[in-house]
Formats: C-alpha cells, sequence, structure tokens
C-alpha cells in the first residue's frame, strides 16, 4: 500500500483493491458537492459488496470523528511517536494542514 496516494502523487489504486475508487468516494463525503457524492457512492458501490460499502462508510466516519476530537482538543504527539514519525509527516505533508498546528509537538 502506497500511502502517499492520499496526497494525490500517486495514479491507480495504489496497491489497495479499488483503491483509486474508495479514495474518490471517501474526497466526495468529505467534499460539499452532493452530485459528486451521489456519483461517487453510485461509483463505489458497483465495485463493492454491500458489507464493505457499509464498512467504508464507517471507517470514514470514525476517521472523521477521531481526527475531529484531536483537532480540538489538540492532542499532542508522544516523544516516541515524535521521532519515529517524522519521515512519513513529511512525506505525506501533514504540515501543510492548518489543523496540524493543533497538534502540540508535530511540526
Amino acid at each position: 500500500m502506497d500511502l502517499t496516494a492520499v496526497t494525490g502523487k500517486v495514479e491507480g489504486d495504489a496497491g489497495v483493491e479499488h483503491g483509486a475508487r474508495l479514495i474518490a468516494f471517501t474526497d466526495a463525503v468529505m467534499g460539499n458537492d452532493d452530485d459528486v457524492l451521489a456519483r461517487e457512492r453510485h461509483a463505489v458501490r458497483a465495485v463493492l459488496s454491500p458489507e464493505a460499502f457499509v464498512d467504508t462508510c464507517a471507517l470514514i466516519a470514525a476517521f472523521n470523528v477521531v481526527d475531529r476530537v484531536a483537532d480540538a482538543t489538540g492532542i499532542p504527539l508522544d516523544p516516541m511517536l515524535y521521532a519515529v514519525s517524522g519521515d512519513i509527516r513529511e512525506e505525506l505533508g501533514l504540515a501543510r494542514f492548518r489543523s496540524s498546528a493543533n497538534t502540540p509537538g508535530a511540526c
């Protein structure tokens, strides 16, 4: 799996079955265009089982909630995680997100 797929720098499925479709659906869920969301929902349902579709929606929702809680509270990175995650934080460009300022020790 190529984690840089979340930055838009990777073409294709990034090593995950239906990866490009899942990323497009996630982007649509997080976006604000109902027409795009309807199109992507239809497209992802065409390639996933009903159970996998529900799991996908639950995962997107769970991550969104956890991320919002972390942003709101300013949960700091513990020193060990800060030390070992520098390369991946830089590779993914996480500091470019305004919310990174809410995570002490992350930037």
